[in-house]
């Protein structure tokens, strides 16, 4: 146990200072230069450039048909650039064939043999490439110890769970020890709690065997869960690459803010923009506006106001209740989702438009519980907003 509580500290302490894309000096170790992919009249894939660097688990995430398994099919060598080259350790890969890149692919559907044992599964690769029957055994039984499973090791697929499965594809996927391991939806068949469980134990894998992961899934919670960095994808752009917490918090275009999580965008007019503070007018409310962002955009620009529902605050509108303060909305509770932690509130403003507020349940009970068609007043402090130009 002791042993575990170290190796999960130093893990914990490399994860927290990982940040080779803030050094200028850092060479990536895959980088993919204005790479262009067409099928006929289709582009797939639309002038990317993307570094990705050595020990970083990277996500790919985006809605199906973006692009996103078109990338890392032309990274594993399946597919080949229209345009643009890709290189791996400086080295240009366009003319490797799959078999001698240093990548190695795990499937959506794991695409285990089924006639044969989890331990000649895992050995399967290390066979194909001529490793002597001892150094097999050695490495095979690392794999298993690796992902707990040392008393499976002569049992066939069938007899494993969705999760056991999953643990022998990711087991043979990184026993000839690649250099990139490619993760295609690797968790799409498992239920939401197995799902959740995994997602922490392959970030454990990743780092424990100091190996680069790019991961592609269209799950927002997997990518912001288990990613170094994330690279949103839309119509074959890569639209922005940053950290989980950046991508959230600080959303580059309405697309990212709406995709990612739940948001409120709401239309409003620039009345006036400072370097540390910009005023708002929307015709949702009466309520003057202010978010502390700089903001480069003359008066009288339309411009977009995102906020997530947890960072706004919902109360029962008293009767007496005076004029809006600012950054304040009026309305009526429409709609109720109760979470077990959190309640969301549906709130109809008197313009007709729908606003999300998310409210934690601290306790057990309430003296009086906001319900349907109350009247309520919904507030947000300036530094809750993002304006978006695009």
């Amino acid at each position: 146990m002791a042993a575990d509580q170290g190796r999960t500290q130093t893990i914990g302490a490399v994860r927290r200072t990982f940040a080779p894309w803030d050094n200028p000096a850092a060479t990536p170790l895959i980088r993919f230069e204005n790479v262009v992919k067409t099928f006929g009249a289709f582009t797939a894939v639309n002038r990317v450039s993307l570094d990705i660097y050595e020990r970083e688990f990277f996500a790919l995430l985006g809605p199906s048909g973006c692009g996103k398994t078109t990338l890392m099919r032309m990274l594993a060598g399946f597919e080949a650039p229209t345009e643009g080259r890709i290189t791996l350790n400086g080295e240009d890969i366009s003319g490797v064939p799959p078999y001698r890149r240093p990548v190695n692919m795990m499937f959506q559907s794991y695409a285990l043999f089924p006639h044969m044992t989890v331990a000649d599964n895992i050995a399967f690769g290390l066979k194909q490439d001529g490793m002597a029957k001892a150094d097999i055994k050695a490495r095979v039984e690392e794999m298993l110890a690796l992902v707990k499973l040392e008393s499976f090791a002569k049992r066939k697929p069938h007899q494993l769970s969705g999760g056991q499965r999953q643990r022998v594809a990711l087991a043979r996927s990184v026993a000839k020890r690649p250099k990139v391991l490619l993760l295609d939806e690797p968790l799409g068949a498992l239920d939401k709690k197995l799902r959740e469980e995994t997602q922490f134990e392959l970030m454990d894998l990743q780092m424990s065997l100091g190996m680069t992961f790019l991961i592609v899934t269209h799950d927002q919670e997997e990518a912001m869960t288990v990613a170094d960095r994330i690279g949103v994808m839309n119509h074959g752009e890569l639209v922005q690459v940053a950290p989980p917490a950046v991508i959230y918090e600080q959303p580059a275009t309405r697309y990212i803010a709406d995709f990612i999580g739940d948001v409120n965008l709401l239309e409003t007019k620039v009345v006036a923009a400072g370097p540390d503070e910009v005023e708002l007018a929307c015709e949702k409310t009466p309520a003057p506006l202010r978010v502390a962002q700089g903001l480069g955009v003359p008066a009288g620009d339309t411009v977009f106001l995102a906020i997530r529902p947890e960072k706004m605050r919902v109360e029962l509108k008293e009767a007496e209740a005076g004029p809006l303060p600012e950054n304040a909305f009026e309305g009526v509770i429409w709609d109720i989702g109760y979470l077990g932690d959190l309640s969301v509130y549906h709130v109809e403003l008197a313009c007709g438009t729908r606003i999300k507020v998310s409210k934690p349940n601290v306790s057990r009970l309430v003296e009086r519980p906001i319900t349907w068609e109350d009247k309520v007043r919904v507030t947000f402090a300036p530094d809750a907003g993002v304006v978006l130009t695009r």
